[in-house]
């Protein structure tokens, strides 16, 4: 038997679960407040609060760090890759620390992992980060030559999804074509085509819908306008995009369920930005249907977001014309974690080194 501490950091939480083999033992969500994660300059300046954040936890549940077999973080914004498990090693600790695409808090995934492995003396590893691409060199086009569009998304919940969806209709991913909408910290819709995530939008620095923190697509015109105005620096312009756009923006909070519940009960403001919310998902959505010729199995919504069955029901009764709509709410990811470590432990596959 393996004993597993899996940890998924994302834009406004800290997931952890323990595992023995797949056996759920514990789960937590370590909840991390607009003001609170406001105080760190950067993604990497929030490791030590963080890690201290579980192991403060894990003793508070006397649980012994020294059980675990193997630490599992979820995969940040390296290279492009393809799907699998990969030890941690020196190339993927360098590269989510300077963040070699871009930053967010799951670069943090492989550095708290591995320092927690190291005191141990066990091995860390990650599984389908975030940079897995298999999108087709058709939808890479932008319509500028100097930039590329990138594949950043939330693979690890996506394909685990597709996967339980699959395995519920008693068939396989690979023969399914799938429209998945993980709505979470950050949103990201994309097009499954027999196992591969054809195309996706970059959920991390400004495509598709907005969500709690991240601006999505916006005018690119008027963006330019404010970068030059003289007033932002490029720092203030990245937050702009990412941390501090969204419904942080519009709402001043990154708690959705607030902008709901003041929606609900009769606030303008917020209704309008929990209308464009819907709105906007259905749109991805409905582009998505688009890229796989409108030949449908199912429309997935998941993540944090999918919860509220009020936003999930708006979003299916826009988009039911396309396939059946099914939700999953919250995430798979610290399951699917858990499978990747133990297919290599196991011996059921070698895990890849990153490069």
């Amino acid at each position: 038997m393996h004993r597993l501490l899996i940890i998924n950091p994302g834009s406004t939480s800290t997931k952890i679960g323990v595992y023995e083999d797949e056996t759920q033992i514990l789960e937590e969500n370590l909840k991390h407040s607009a003001e609170e994660i406001a105080k760190y300059a950067t993604i990497y300046d929030q490791f030590e609060f963080r890690k201290e954040a579980i192991l403060n936890y894990l003793k508070e549940k006397g649980i012994d760090i020294k059980t675990f077999s193997a630490v599992v973080g979820r995969g940040g914004i390296i290279k492009p890759i393809e799907s699998g498990t990969y030890t941690v090693n020196d190339a993927i600790l360098n590269d989510s620390k300077n963040g070699v695409q871009g930053q967010h808090a799951s670069n943090l995934g492989a550095i708290i992992s591995n320092a927690i492995a190291k005191e141990i003396g066990v091995s860390a590893f990650i599984v389908d980060p975030v940079t897995v691409d298999e999108m087709q060199e058709v939808a890479k086009i932008s319509g500028m030559p100097d930039v590329k569009r990138r594949s950043i998304f939330h693979a690890l919940n996506q394909k685990a999804v597709g996967k339980r969806y699959a395995k519920e209709k008693g068939v396989k991913y690979e023969d399914l074509n799938l429209i998945i909408a993980h709505m979470g910290g950050g949103t990201s819709v994309g097009a499954h085509s027999k196992g591969k995530v054809i195309d996706v939008n970059n959920a991390l620095t400004g495509e598709g819908p907005f969500s709690p923190e991240r601006s999505g697509g916006v005018p690119l015109g008027d963006l330019i306008d404010i970068a030059y105005s003289g007033k932002v620096t490029h720092e203030e312009m990245k937050k702009k995009i990412n941390g501090k756009g969204g419904a942080v923006a519009y709402a001043g909070t990154n708690d959705f369920k607030v902008v709901a519940d003041k929606a609900d009960a009769g606030d303008k403001d917020s209704k309008l930005i929990y209308d464009a919310y819907i709105y906007q998902i259905a749109k991805e959505i409905g582009q998505d249907a688009a890229v796989l010729s409108g030949k449908v199995d199912a429309v997935l919504l998941t993540g944090g977001i999918s919860y509220n069955k009020g936003i999930t029901g708006k979003i299916a009764a826009m988009v039911s014309f396309i396939a059946p709509v099914v939700v999953y709410p919250g995430e798979d990811e610290l399951l699917a974690l858990t499978q990747g470590a133990l297919r290599v432990l196991n011996g059921e596959e070698k895990a890849k080194i990153y490069k």
